[in-house]
């Protein structure tokens, strides 16, 4: 069984952050299955999955605070195992892009929440409008549509539902 273990960090954003969290990482043996790191203001945010031996994460476990008070990071460790298979899903991804403004990403979530369809990542972004300099607001979403929803009423009640927010909205699978 592959041993896992989720990281996330949050410290002020510099030069090296990587490097030094990747090599102690690398140094115990363990190994990046996945991660996400994004600079958020002045803040460098990671998110990360590492795979070892039982014994390469426990002395993960035990380095990992000493490294990431020299770099400055708040740090979360957690264990976990691979995610379940569940029942047949279907991998979607939408993009949505609108005139920013509050409440975008809670009634996205919940027209799929409603419809017990599980969003696996969402990614937004605000940007100024080019030549106008609009204030806008992307969204993209990877989704896991269960097999037993029927794609083209889901994608006719999106386009609805989008219609009603003045969303510029694509649904369409995942390559």
């Amino acid at each position: 069984m592959q041993n896992l273990m989720v990281i996330t960090a949050l410290g002020a954003d510099r030069p090296g952050i990587v490097h030094e969290l990747a090599s102690a990482i690398t140094e115990t043996g363990s190994n990046i299955e996945d991660s996400r790191m994004i600079v958020l203001g002045g803040e460098f945010a990671i998110l990360l999955m590492v795979s070892g031996r039982w014994n390469e994460l426990a002395k993960l476990e035990s380095s990992l605070p000493n490294c990431t008070k020299r770099l400055g990071l708040e740090v979360h460790i957690k264990r976990t195992e691979p995610g379940a298979k569940k029942e047949q899903l279907l991998p979607y991804t939408v993009e949505v892009v609108a005139l920013d403004h509050p409440g975008i990403v809670a009634e996205l979530a919940n027209f799929f929440a409603s419809r017990e369809i599980n969003i696996r990542e969402l990614n937004t972004s605000s940007y100024a409008a080019a030549h106008t300099g609009t204030p806008m607001f992307s969204v993209h979403l990877a989704i896991d549509v269960p097999a037993g929803i029927h794609i083209a009423t889901l994608r006719e009640e999106f386009m609805g539902f989008c219609d009603q927010l003045n969303l510029d909205s694509m649904m369409e699978p995942a390559k």
